[in-house]
């Protein structure tokens, strides 16, 4: 099946690919291809023929986020505008984070803001080695709030405060290391890997797969705030958000970094 911003593709296997489809853009988020993609995990979840879920990107990059030119025009929009919006991110993230399918992130390429929550959601997930990671909200005058549950249950508090408060890079081989990924290798063993993880999880009974997905949010009391949904939509139209994207397309630092 093709849509405008995905491209899907299920096996004689029931391996579901799922792949964010605007290279254009490094397969930034927009209105259209989260709700694209929040309806196609719904119908996923519903299919009893498909046993895994697979989801990547087209081209050189996995997702690079929200598209700026999308939030920029949001922002011109009112908070309740912007809280659907945002509302919209927050479903999708819990609908992957819960699909009774086991999930694969196959990192292709470099992953920036509301990406790694993409990443964070998935089961397993595998990098390739020359891929780059980084929580770029904060230089927006944004912050990671929809997707922070998710990055905390995945790397832990400690490296998610440096990490939201720096907006740094890191690298496949850090995010590794602070467990936002499970395997990192290069490029062209990238299938290799990820065919390596959907045999094993082939081998699973399927009802096996549901019951041990939901076995850890219920032992760990995982608890997830929707409302910081409001944080990021109240964040986007606010004075210093505007500063930031407008900033960004002027190209220039916003007013609040001094020289």
């Amino acid at each position: 099946m093709t849509n405008s911003s995905l491209l899907i593709n299920t096996d004689q296997r029931g391996v579901c690919t799922i792949k964010l489809n605007r290279p254009e853009k490094h397969n930034a988020f927009n209105a259209e291809i989260i709700a694209e993609l929040l309806d196609a995990l719904v119908q996923v979840n519903s299919d009893a023929g498909i046993r895994a879920v697979v989801i990547s990107g087209v081209g050189e990059s996995f997702s690079s986020g929200a598209d700026l030119e999308w939030m920029r025009a949001s922002a011109k929009f009112d908070e309740a505008s912007n809280i659907h919006d945002a509302r919209q991110l927050s479903d999708l993230m819990r609908v992957l984070y819960e699909l009774k399918k086991p999930t694969i992130a196959r990192i292709n390429g470099s992953a920036f803001g509301g990406a790694l929550g993409l990443i964070a959601c998935c089961d397993i997930a595998i990098a390739i080695d020359t891929a780059e990671f980084a929580f770029s909200e904060v230089r927006l005058g944004l912050a990671p709030a929809v997707i922070s549950p998710y990055i905390l249950m995945s790397m832990g508090p400690r490296h998610a405060r440096r990490l939201f408060l720096t907006a740094e890079r890191f690298s496949a081989a850090d995010a590794l290391a602070f467990d936002l990924v499970h395997k990192v290798c290069a490029a062209d063993q990238l299938d290799q890997e990820t065919d390596k993880q959907i045999a094993m999880l082939l081998k699973a009974g399927p009802q096996a797969i549901t019951v041990c997905k939901a076995l850890v949010p219920r032992l760990t009391n995982e608890q997830i705030d929707t409302e910081l949904t409001v944080l990021i939509a109240k964040l986007r139209i606010s004075a210093e958000g505007q500063e930031g994207l407008t900033a960004f397309f002027e190209k220039r630092k916003p007013d609040w970094v001094k020289d």
